[in-house]
């Protein structure tokens, strides 16, 4: 190619970048070792010299030497190449966000790190972006000039795929999936700031919420080589698609979610956060806490570990301090953290619970809002416990249990403002908690109720959901632990009904009761006639096969246990509920423990 036709084939680019623009090269890599330092080069040898670029490749945990083969691409071209490590496997979605956290260019190419696109059509997407004054532009497999090599069912896919989403949320593009996609930086940091979903479908949410906000939305053709490669076409990922795409559908539709997604100014220096861990002493759970800990993308923090008694726990790569407090109960521990804490935050964390690498930073943006007062997320079931565990957890998000609190056990709710937050994933401002006099030590469980009581309804400050703000949970097994749990939560909800009743006198949590006093009173009644026995009976058995639909698992024998957790989850919620609803004191308050006097909190 001459040199006077390799300009006129830049022109668009420079056009669009003009004199101090620069271009992202966003590359998600997982399990690509053999070829991704070959891939990099290719990239590279395709811009350099004709636009400025950065290279960004993401290794999202890799499980084969891919990491090392980033470090190898940049060492040989450190100008261009910056890779980026989650040390854990999240998803492409959250990948690609932390590649553009660590990107400076005016404009950002998404393209997928094992080049079956062809990387030498980016000069076609910025001639369109330029031609078109789009901000986005994206790869589509049904353009017409599209030269693709692609498997029939995976066109077939494609094109009901594309129905819907037409149908759905009416983007004026043909293909959302293909990885190929160039956006004006304002563009994409506009859709990564709304964004909730993770894995498969967060190409429709990131075109949905940015076409949503005006942003133009063009298409280009591709070259596509799909060669020999499986693909992710599986059933579960079909499906995890399809529930993603209504979602979005739900959150742009019909609650104009991505048009009120409050997004929090920059912090102007960074927030110090003291992370709690109250727990009675070294567990193989609490190692895995400190090893998530030790995996954070935010780095301004310390930990606080208060166990019974003197501990001695390994070296990790934070501030680490070992505070023994003699036996006592979780509220009295989270006091002497908060005591302890040097952070202007205070994360609350359980040692039964993992976090994400980015939970901290997904947290502590919130706080440069001065009314945000705390921020929670969800505790999701980890999908390495046993089967039993397996099944408890998913009695907790079955929607005839949490109603409409489950998302405190799932990661794709929306973004809200919410009032009661478990203390096993709960951030607080430290000037907060010491304005409350930290957590009340007469009751347990149900300490974190009262405090989020007092943040929201006594210091008027908001409490902040968001799903990215998540830990993986372990869960009590059915049916004994379980119900134990379920026990006691219950028969505190329905003693703070009437003692705190502004965050606990809640249809949703009285329904259980409701339930088993019908129970009761309805199986007299039953007997005293034929037409109320068929009533009784119909009713038990609209309720049964409710309960039967909503624990649906592929599993057969996983269905029928969560099935038989949620109808007992049911009862014992329900008795239990009912008993702390007429207890005048509950035992915790009168309950002698092996504790000193607590020092106030001032």
């Amino acid at each position: 190619m001459t040199t006077e036709n390799a300009k006129n084939l830049w022109r668009g680019a420079q056009a669009c970048l003009g004199q101090s623009g620069c271009l992202s090269v966003i590359m998600p890599v997982y399990g690509l070792a053999p070829v991704i330092e070959e891939n990099i080069e290719t990239v590279c040898g395709l811009l350099r010299g004709h636009i400025p670029f950065e290279i960004v490749p993401v290794d999202d945990g890799s499980p084969d030497g891919s990491a090392e083969a980033l470090r190898r691409a940049a060492a040989k071209d450190p100008e261009h190449v910056r890779p980026v490590f989650v040390k854990v496997n999240a998803g492409k979605g959250n990948a690609l966000k932390c590649g553009f956290a660590a990107s400076r260019g005016s404009h950002i190419l998404l393209l997928d790190g094992d080049l079956d696109l062809s990387p030498s059509r980016v000069t076609t997407f910025f001639d369109v972006m330029a031609e078109k004054r789009a901000a986005i532009v994206i790869g589509s497999k049904r353009h017409p000039d599209s030269v693709i090599d692609y498997p029939w069912h995976r066109r077939l896919a494609s094109g009901v795929y594309f129905t819907l989403v037409r149908l759905l949320v009416g983007l004026p593009i043909s293909d959302t999936q293909t990885g190929m996609k160039l956006f004006t930086r304002d563009a994409l940091g506009w859709a990564f700031g709304r964004m909730l979903v993770k894995a498969f479908a967060f190409d429709l949410e990131v075109l949905t919420i940015a076409h949503a906000k005006g942003f133009t939305v063009a298409e280009a053709p591709v070259e596509m080589h799909f060669g020999q490669k499986v693909g992710c076409l599986s059933w579960n990922n079909v499906r995890q698609v399809m529930h993603d795409t209504l979602a979005i559908f739900y959150r742009l539709r019909v609650l104009r979610y991505y048009d009120s997604v409050e997004v929090a100014p920059p912090a102007a220096t960074p927030f110090l956060v003291s992370v709690v861990i109250a727990c009675p002493a070294p567990s193989p759970y609490l190692t895995e806490c400190l090893a998530a800990l030790a995996l954070q993308t935010y780095p301004h923090f310390e930990v606080i570990v208060l166990p019974d008694a003197p501990a001695e726990l390994d070296a990790y790569p934070f501030a680490l301090r070992v505070l023994p407090t003699g036996k006592t109960r979780p509220a009295e521990k989270r006091n002497a953290g908060i005591r302890a804490a040097r952070g202007e935050i205070v994360a609350f964390i359980d040692d039964d619970a993992a976090p994400v690498p980015n939970w901290l930073e997904h947290a502590v943006k919130y706080f440069t809002l001065p009314d945000v007062g705390g921020v929670g997320g969800p505790g999701v079931t980890p999908g390495n416990d046993p089967f039993l565990a397996q099944a408890g957890g998913l009695v907790y998000i079955n929607r005839l249990v949490s109603g409409n609190f489950r998302w405190r056990y799932i990661g794709d709710r929306v973004r809200s403002n919410v009032d009661d937050v478990p203390s096993c994933n709960l951030f607080v401002r430290t000037d907060v908690l010491k304005a409350i006099h930290g957590y009340r030590t007469d009751f347990w469980p149900g300490e974190d109720t009262i405090l989020c009581s007092d943040i929201v309804f006594g210091q008027k400050k908001r409490i902040v959901y968001d799903p990215w703000v998540l830990v993986h949970h372990h869960r009590r097994p059915l049916f004994g632990p379980h119900l134990r749990q379920i026990g006691r939560y219950a028969l505190h909800r329905g003693h703070f009904a009437k003692r705190f009743p502004k965050t606990s006198l809640r249809l949703s949590y009285l329904v259980p009761s409701l339930f088993v006093i019908g129970l009761a009173v309805g199986a007299p009644l039953a007997c005293l006639h034929p037409w109320l026995r068929i009533a009784y009976l119909t009713v038990l058995a609209i309720y049964g096969t409710a309960t039967l639909l909503s624990s649906f698992n592929a599993n057969p024998l996983m269905w029928l246990t969560v099935w038989l957790g949620v109808m007992a989850t049911h009862v014992v919620y329900g008795v239990r509920f009912f008993m702390g609803l007429v207890t005048r004191r509950m035992p915790c308050e009168v309950a002698v423990f092996d504790h000193p006097a607590e020092k106030p909190i001032a």
